[in-house]
């Protein structure tokens, strides 16, 4: 009975000794050519990369790891993708690749992969294109941390692809990332059970942007410069927390078919449409809720936005407490005849245009906050209708109303409203907060 077990133990080991032997480096030089290099690897070879110029579109056939030394740039010649991945246990870490191809139908990309791959790690790589940054498709387990991805400015943001794109991915962390120029900053599409963290998006049409993806974590995210800093469509489950975003031109956060999900701790400042891009019905909203239902939305400050929060189509059943609306010319625009109470357990939110006492000193209004009566709904409706709003007969409509409950319109009331502001949680995120002191 001894000497099989002693067989099998000999055997194991020598075979595991025998396969890490195999194992080596391949250093390559600039003069060398890449392709080979890569080509002649074998499953768990490292392969280094001298600092040098590589011109080609270069593919990764086996599960080895690739490390570039300061210097190294990979040029595709603007065609294609800059470094394709065809395999799992890949990891890819300090390359520079730029001028990939920018048809975004064949999804040109500075690194992709679409083979149905796991364990990829993509670390402290920088990559500037026309197309997309990094393509991961059909993969689980991936690891994208501290690169820096930038797009062409120059193209209109159509035509341009997104910096990180997840599509039918699971079991992913992005952290660290650093996005620019591209269309959508983090583009998420079909995948489930990621993790967004401590990414920073900017001058762009969306910071992150989620279609058909469930059970995700957007956490601690900066996003400033965008058309919106987090665009949430058709998608479940989602915890987004402690995420900031300045300078929005359209939403903050705009929420499209969300439900059962956490919007809690999140910042959002300065949502303005600028002047040349006006037009009527366009006004900067901090946060757009639209046929969303069954979520939490908790202690967010929403700071200086032209609205505040529109709620539309069927926008129901949210828990909604805790909340600061600062500075917000509207605070909500709502155009519903059924009632909806902003306030849970004695919890309300802050307005600051709020004109009530606190008698007993509990912290709470004696009155509650009605943001909207009947005139706001019908300048909604009837916009036209706002050369009306300082005459006698408005004036004495808003009174009426005031005078007699019973004719007031359903929509948001929040019964305790809160003195003073709730207390942000400060981002952990030093560099977020840096650039934003900086704004």
């Amino acid at each position: 009975m001894i000497k099989p077990l002693l067989l099998f133990i000999f055997v194991t080991f020598t075979t595991s000794f025998s396969s890490a032997s195999w194992a080596k480096d391949i250093f390559v030089a600039a003069s060398d050519d890449l392709q080979t290099a890569f080509d002649l690897a074998l499953d768990g070879d490292v392969v280094a990369i001298s600092a040098g110029k590589y011109k080609g579109n270069f593919i990764v056939r086996r599960a080895i790891r690739v490390i570039g030394e300061k210097g190294v740039v990979l040029n595709a010649n603007n065609s294609g993708h800059g470094l394709e991945l065809q395999n799992s246990n890949i990891t890819i870490e300090n390359l520079t690749i730029v001028n990939w191809g920018r048809n975004l139908t064949t999804q040109d990309s500075g690194i992709y992969t679409d083979v149905g791959s796991t364990n990829l790690t993509l670390r402290n790589n920088v990559l500037k294109g026309d197309g997309f940054g990094i393509w991961v498709q059909k993969s689980d387990g991936v690891l994208l941390e501290n690169n820096h991805i930038t797009g062409n400015s120059t193209l209109r943001s159509a035509d341009r692809g997104n910096g990180i794109q997840l599509s039918m991915v699971k079991n992913a962390l992005v952290e660290g990332n650093t996005v620019n120029d591209t269309r959508d900053g983090l583009y998420i599409i079909s995948s489930q059970q990621n993790v967004l963290k401590n990414n920073t998006m900017h001058d762009l049409r969306y910071g992150i942007h989620y279609m058909y993806s469930h059970n995700n974590q957007v956490l601690n995210n900066f996003a400033y410069n965008t058309r919106a800093g987090y665009a949430l469509m058709s998608s479940r489950n989602l915890i987004v927390s402690g995420n900031r975003t300045v300078n929005s031109e359209d939403y903050g956060f705009l929420m499209n078919f969300i439900t059962s999900s956490e919007i809690s701790y999140n910042q959002i400042k300065q949502v303005w449409t600028k002047a040349e891009n006006k037009v009527l019905g366009r006004d900067g909203k901090g946060l757009f809720i639209y046929n969303s239902a069954y979520n939490k939305i908790m202690y967010n400050t929403i700071d200086t936005a032209e609205i505040g929060v529109h709620l539309t189509a069927g926008s129901e059943n949210t828990k909604v407490y805790g909340n600061n609306f600062i500075n917000n010319p509207v605070q909500i625009k709502y155009v519903s005849n059924k009632q909806q109470e902003w306030s849970l357990d004695g919890i309300g939110n802050y307005w600051s245009n709020y004109l009530g006492w606190d008698l007993n000193n509990d912290g709470t209004g004696d009155t509650a906050f009605v943001p909207n009566d009947g005139i706001d709904k019908m300048v909604w409706q009837y916009p036209e209708a706002k050369v009306l709003l300082d005459s006698p007969a408005v004036l004495l409509l808003r009174w009426v109303q005031n005078q007699f409950p019973v004719l007031k319109p359903g929509g948001v009331k929040d019964s305790f409203p809160l003195m003073q502001p709730f207390p942000v949680a400060s981002n952990s995120h030093s560099k977020n907060n840096e650039v934003a002191l900086a704004l």
